[in-house]
């Protein structure tokens, strides 16, 4: 919802009403993961996808539907060998999906979790998405240190279990995590086979990860524009002033003059696991004292740009400064994937694409090499969750 939530805010504001998609759940091979969203407003206009085109218009029809009705549904998309022009997943997945309308004042959780998720604000918005006829749909909106919307206009029916979801989701906002979670009415953590639970879908909206390139290079450039492309917001920190300047990277988001070691020192509190530090100064005086910082900290992934003979180099010396063996296996030196690359832009698409196979888990090699599963990344159930109870109005298309 995050990457439609500019559109959903304007709706919002001007009072119209629509419906939103939202993928809950994936089993097998899928092109889309859980919490991608599709919106259709009440005049018809569609933003976002949920499936690449498997489904789209189906989801298209249901949010349409729902507009009408007023009634959320979960409907179950999977490929069908039966009927091969069936809705449904030709890459043999299935996909859970929600639709939820949306009526501008109506329903206080989800107003606060669209302004949130708008103004950029970390949120976690919990929703009901299998369970109960009365609670389908029900939406609070979770912060650091707050919560918007309830469970049940009768708060006090589901009071244990709204608390446990608000405090659930609170964990996964600060993890940064979007996920099911299956609990009985009391809030006690149950099995999809346990009978009288609810499914609560929660998806975490966070600042976006940050990527520090370090070396104010004309490599630099090109690794900038692909991060954004990425989705980070990235940052070019130099302590040259002739050569860190907006002017020279109009991508970055800021561009900073400082020694390396220096601002990583200042930006402790803003990184996190999710953070990328490119470093591509290939300069001891610069690289050590980063480094010696970079490797030591919490984050997602750290390159340093050189030859076969700095990347040496600059191991000896890092053992000099104290790094550990376990420390500097940290490091991916050189940066970057085998690709053959010479260009500035080609040596961005290498490090760009060790970056993503590093968060994925993928295994660098050409998929025609292999055949088992495309995407390394998704602890995926064998089973998807069961289908609900036929008030929740739960239909199985092509299964």
């Amino acid at each position: 919802m995050q990457d439609i939530a500019e559109q959903l805010q304007a709706w919002h504001a001007a009072g119209r009403a629509f419906a939103v998609a939202t993928v809950v759940g994936v089993s097998g091979s899928a092109p889309r993961d859980p919490g991608a969203a599709l919106a259709v407003d009440s005049e018809g206009e569609a933003i976002g996808s949920v499936s690449g085109g498997c489904v789209e218009g189906a989801v298209y029809e249901l949010c349409q539907a729902a507009i009408l009705s007023g009634e959320p549904v979960l409907e179950r998309f999977g490929y069908s060998d039966e009927d091969a022009f069936a809705v449904g997943l030709t890459c043999g997945g299935i996909l859970d999906v929600f639709v939820q309308p949306i009526v501008p004042g109506a329903d206080p959780g989800l107003d606060a979790g669209i302004a949130y998720i708008a103004s950029g604000t970390p949120v976690a918005l919990a929703r009901i998405v299998d369970g109960p006829a009365a609670l389908l749909g029900a939406t609070v909106a979770v912060t650091a240190d707050t919560h918007h919307g309830a469970l049940s206009p009768a708060p006090s029916t589901v009071a244990p279990l709204e608390r446990a979801v608000v405090a659930e989701a609170r964990a996964m906002l600060d993890a940064g995590r979007t996920g099911r979670l299956v609990l009985g009415l009391d809030g006690r953590p149950c099995d999809d086979s346990d009978q009288g639970t609810v499914t609560v879908f929660v998806e975490s909206y966070v600042p976006a990860p940050r990527m520090i390139v370090f070396g104010a290079i004309d490599f630099a450039a090109a690794v900038v524009r692909i991060g954004k492309f990425l989705g980070y917001r990235v940052t070019v920190c130099d302590a040259r002033p002739v050569f860190a300047t907006a002017r020279r990277f109009p991508d970055a988001d800021e561009v900073v003059v400082d020694w390396p070691h220096r601002y990583l020192d200042s930006q402790l509190d803003r990184i996190d696991g999710r953070t990328v530090l490119c470093v591509l100064t290939h300069d001891a005086k610069f690289d050590i004292p980063l480094l010696e910082r970079a490797l030591r900290l919490p984050v997602g992934y750290v390159g340093a740009m050189g030859s076969r003979k700095t990347h040496l180099d600059r191991n000896t010396r890092l053992r000099e400064v104290g790094l550990t063996g376990a420390e500097i296996a940290r490091l991916r030196s050189p940066i970057g994937l085998d690709l053959g690359a010479r260009t500035p832009e080609e040596t961005a698409v290498s490090v760009a694409a060790e970056i993503v196979a590093h968060r994925r888990g993928g295994s660098c090699l050409p998929l025609s090499a292999g055949d088992g599963p495309i995407h390394h990344d998704l602890a995926r159930p064998a089973e998807t969750p069961a289908p609900a109870t036929a008030e929740a109005r739960v239909s199985v298309h092509a299964a």
